[in-house]
C-alpha cells in the first residue's frame, strides 16, 4: 500500500480522497489548513487528515518524509511550496492546476529531479491534452488543433446560466489571465474572453471564447507541427457579454476579491452538472486533408453512497489516473512528466481513466453527429 499526501480537502480533493481510499491500494494523509474542510471528509479506515498550512515549511516536511507522492488539489498560489518541498522529500508531486506562472514553477523545480514532477492533472489542462495529442498523432502534418470543454449546470437558472462547480480562484484566473496560442505558427499570448464562437452538440446551442491555462504545455509539444492551436471554454450562450461586463466596465478583473465573494456569495454550487469536451484536429494524413474529432458529454452521478458532480469525477478522475500510472511504471519516474506524453490506450483503460470512457466502455472516435460550428464571432 502506498502513503500518499493529498493537500486540499475541498470539493475535488475529497472525491479524490474517496476514489483512491476505496481502492485498498492507498492510504492517504488529507492535509488542509482549514479543520471544518477535514471534518466534512467521509470516514474512512485509509484517509487520516492533518491540519496544515503550507507556508509552515517545517510541517509540510514532516508531512512528506517517506511518502511516495504528494497530490495537490489546493489553490494555485501553494504549488510551488508544495513541489519544492516534494523535491527535498524525495516523493512524487502532481497537481491539478490551470496557473501558468505555477506551472513555469514546476517545471524549473522538476529539472534534475529524482522524482517525477507531474503538474496539470485535471480535465482542462490535463484530459483534454492527452486527447488532442493522440487524435494529433494520427496526422503526417498538422493544420489545426481546437479544444474546447465547459463544465455547466443541466438546468441553468440565472442571467449567468452558471453554478459553481469547482474552485472559484481557478474560474477567475481563467477569465482574468492571458490566454495562450499559436496562431500562424507562432506562439502568442492572447486575451481572455476573446474569439467569441458559437456551436450546437445534441440540439443544445453554446458559446466559447479565450480562457488561460487550458492548453496546458501544448503550445510547446507542438510549435512548429501546428498552425493553429487554441482552447476556449464553453458556456450557455450570454455568459461571456455579462463577464465582459463585469471584468471590464466595473473593473473587477482589477479587484478579484471581491469578484470571488460575488461569485460564492450568488452563485450556488450545484451537483447537477455536465462536462463537455470537444476536440477537433484538421490536417494532412495519406495526401488528403481530413479531420477527426472526439466529442464526450459526462454527467453527475451517484458514487459511494452520495450524488457527485461531473467537475468532481472528471477532475478527479484525471489526477488518480495519472497516479495510478505513476505506481504501475507507466510513466517517468523523474523529471517533468506532460499530459500529452500520456499514452491514450493507457489513461483511458485505467480504472480512473474508465470514467471518461463513452458508456463506460471505450471511447469512440467516429465524429459525433449533430455538431456544428459557427464561424467565431469577432468580439
Amino acid at each position: 500500500m502506498k502513503e500518499i499526501v493529498l493537500i486540499g480537502a475541498g470539493k475535488i480533493g475529497e472525491m479524490i480522497a474517496m476514489m483512491l481510499a476505496d481502492t485498498g491500494d492507498y492510504r492517504l494523509t488529507v492535509a488542509d489548513r482549514d479543520a471544518e474542510f477535514l471534518a466534512r471528509l467521509p470516514k474512512h479506515p485509509d484517509i487520516r487528515t492533518l491540519t496544515l498550512d503550507v507556508d509552515d515549511g517545517e510541517a509540510l516536511a514532516r508531512a512528506l518524509a517517506g511518502k511516495f507522492a504528494v497530490l495537490s488539489a489546493g489553490p494555485h498560489f501553494i504549488n510551488r511550496a508544495v513541489a519544492g518541498a516534494a523535491k527535498k522529500a524525495g516523493c512524487h508531486f502532481l497537481d491539478l492546476t490551470e496557473d501558468v506562472s505555477s506551472t513555469r514553477a514546476v517545471k524549473e523545480l522538476a529539472e534534475g529531479a529524482g522524482t517525477a514532477f507531474i503538474p496539470q492533472c485535471g480535465l482542462a489542462p490535463g484530459f483534454i491534452s492527452i486527447v488532442a495529442n493522440d487524435l494529433a498523432r494520427r496526422f503526417d502534418s498538422l493544420h489545426e488543433v481546437r479544444m474546447r470543454v465547459g463544465a455547466l449546470p443541466k438546468d441553468p437558472s440565472n442571467a449567468l446560466k452558471y453554478n459553481l462547480t469547482w474552485s472559484t480562484d481557478g474560474l477567475i484566473n481563467e477569465y482574468c489571465n492571458p490566454c495562450e496560442a499559436i496562431v500562424g505558427g507562432e506562439l502568442l499570448e492572447t486575451p481572455p474572453l476573446a474569439e467569441l464562437e458559437a456551436f450546437s452538440l445534441d440540439g443544445v446551442n453554446y458559446e466559447a471564447f479565450n480562457t488561460s491555462g487550458g492548453l496546458g504545455t501544448l503550445c510547446d509539444t507542438l510549435k512548429g507541427r501546428v498552425q493553429i492551436l487554441n482552447y476556449k471554454t464553453v458556456r450557455y450562450p450570454g455568459h461571456r457579454d455579462i463577464l465582459k461586463m463585469l471584468i471590464h466596465d466595473l473593473r473587477l478583473g482589477e479587484r478579484r476579491a471581491l469578484l470571488k465573494e460575488i461569485f460564492e456569495h450568488a452563485l450556488p454550487i450545484t451537483m447537477q452538472d455536465v462536462v463537455l469536451i470537444f476536440v477537433t484536429v484538421s490536417g494532412q494524413q495519406h495526401g488528403r486533408f481530413v479531420q477527426e474529432s472526439f466529442a464526450r458529454k459526462v454527467y453527475s452521478r451517484e458514487m459511494f453512497g452520495r450524488t457527485w458532480s461531473a467537475i468532481q469525477i472528471t477532475t478527479a478522475s484525471g489526477i488518480c489516473a495519472m497516479l495510478d500510472l505513476l505506481a504501475e511504471g507507466k510513466l517517468p519516474h523523474r523529471g517533468l512528466v506532460r499530459q500529452e506524453e500520456v499514452d491514450f490506450s493507457d489513461f483511458i483503460a485505467n480504472r480512473f481513466g474508465h470514467n471518461f470512457a463513452a458508456n463506460g466502455d471505450g471511447l469512440s472516435r467516429q465524429d459525433r453527429p449533430g455538431l456544428k460550428i459557427a464561424d467565431p464571432v469577432v468580439a
